[in-house]
């Protein structure tokens, strides 16, 4: 354990490291774990609690962007998600990968439908159709983007009660990034869409920050929002 960890109430998470390397340098990544973040809670609250006392010159936060929607009122319960048919129809073409739910249920793919609308997403799951004859996959995501990529649903790995739940992707996720960053006076607050195979820089408070750069940092994804319950980070550079 390095002595700047040991000045620090966080530890991280099993299985994965403190420190990464960069082609910018090594980076420190302290897990911040939380209450369990339910619709209306003000997170400029919880880093006010949580990250702000523990920030040093350069720190960074990063924020998984599902307390973000979570925050936003942008999850919901399964239950109270009636999937239409074509939802119903679609969700049997989509690959379902081990990592995450994805659109992979009929509830997420429905709030896919509500998120860019039924023409969208019909002419994007026709040309995934044909890009599928030619080996090509990911091509509905790559179509439909982030706001679409990030929907997510029921997972036993999820804290409940969000195991029960399907989210759409955060609102105005850079508004909301330079706002949790003017609260913590210039701290960069960086909202991530990550998991254990890549990671998506969703919101950040300047378009000048380097998304490369950014996803490298969090490359392994160090986070944990089931029992670890950790889902925002300082990331600090080592000098």
């Amino acid at each position: 354990m390095s002595e700047a960890l040991q000045n620090l109430p966080f530890e991280p998470n099993e299985g994965k490291n403190l420190v990464i390397s960069t082609k910018d340098g090594e980076y420190e990544r302290y897990p911040v774990k939380t209450p369990v973040i339910k619709s209306g809670d003000s997170l400029v609250d919880l880093l006010n609690e949580s990250v702000k006392p523990y920030l040093q010159d350069g720190d960074m936060i990063y924020m998984s962007e599902k307390i973000l929607a979570i925050s936003q009122g942008r999850a919901f319960p399964i239950d109270e998600i009636n999937p239409s048919l074509l939802a119903r129809f679609l969700v049997k073409f989509v690959y379902k990968s081990p990592y995450g739910i994805g659109l992979g249920s009929p509830w997420t793919m429905e709030l896919a439908i509500r998120s860019v609308g039924r023409l969208k997403i019909i002419g994007a799951a026709i040309i995934a159709g044909i890009g599928k004859l030619f080996g090509k996959r990911g091509v509905f995501y790559n179509i439909l983007g982030e706001s679409v990529r990030s929907i997510d649903g029921p997972c036993d790995c999820t804290l409940p009660p969000y195991n029960k739940y399907a989210k759409m992707a955060p609102y105005k996720p850079n508004e909301a990034a330079a706002k949790l960053t003017e609260a913590m006076d210039g701290h960069k607050v960086i909202v991530v869409d990550a998991n254990d195979i890549g990671v998506n820089i969703l919101g950040k408070p300047s378009p000048e920050l380097s998304d490369e750069l950014l996803s490298q940092i969090f490359k392994d994804n160090p986070l944990g929002q089931g029992r670890e319950q950790t889902p925002l980070c300082i990331v600090r550079k080592v000098s």
